[in-house]
């Protein structure tokens, strides 16, 4: 917390905007931090350059300190990721995404929105709970299977528009 602080005080406030193919590099690096499983640089890059995408990044000066990414298709939208630095988390910062992304698929006439989530990432359930989604599934072994891991997803829905 106290890193973040002094980040801020220094570089200032994150800036939330669209993201684009040239974000790919950092959104990988990011994604891969934060993830098991991370994305390449060319998988992101495709992911960005796809006209059905939508996607923010929040940056401090020039440093990418957090993505939102979704997809989406008649009148639906599935989150494909959000993520936050380390040391960035725990300010508002993915709320602020989430809320950006969510208000942008609604421009573009999407009513309902999916994403899957670990039934293990406390902090990501809550934000999805402050944000309105509800559990309509679960999809036992999603991320694999392991003695160390609970690989089961939740899968959450949200009206919007």
């Amino acid at each position: 917390m106290i890193g973040f602080l002094r980040r801020l005080f220094v570089r200032g406030e994150p800036v939330v905007s669209d993201a684009g193919p040239h974000d790919a590099t950092a959104i990988a690096r990011l994604h891969a931090a934060s993830f098991r499983r991370g994305w390449s640089d060319g998988e992101v890059e495709q992911l960005l350059m796809d006209a059905q995408v939508v996607a923010d990044r929040a940056r401090v000066g020039r440093d990418l300190v957090g993505f939102a990414i979704a997809r989406h298709a008649a009148g639906e939208a599935e989150i494909l990721s959000i993520a936050v630095d380390a040391g960035a988390r725990g300010c508002g910062l993915g709320t602020k995404l989430l809320q950006r992304n969510l208000q942008r698929l609604a421009g573009l006439g999407v009513r309902e929105v999916f994403l899957e989530v670990g039934a293990d990432n406390a902090p990501a359930l809550a934000l999805y709970d402050r944000m309105g989604f509800a559990q309509v599934g679960k999809r036992e072994r999603y991320y694999g299977d392991g003695p160390a891991l609970d690989s089961t997803a939740l899968v959450l829905r949200r009206e919007i528009g």
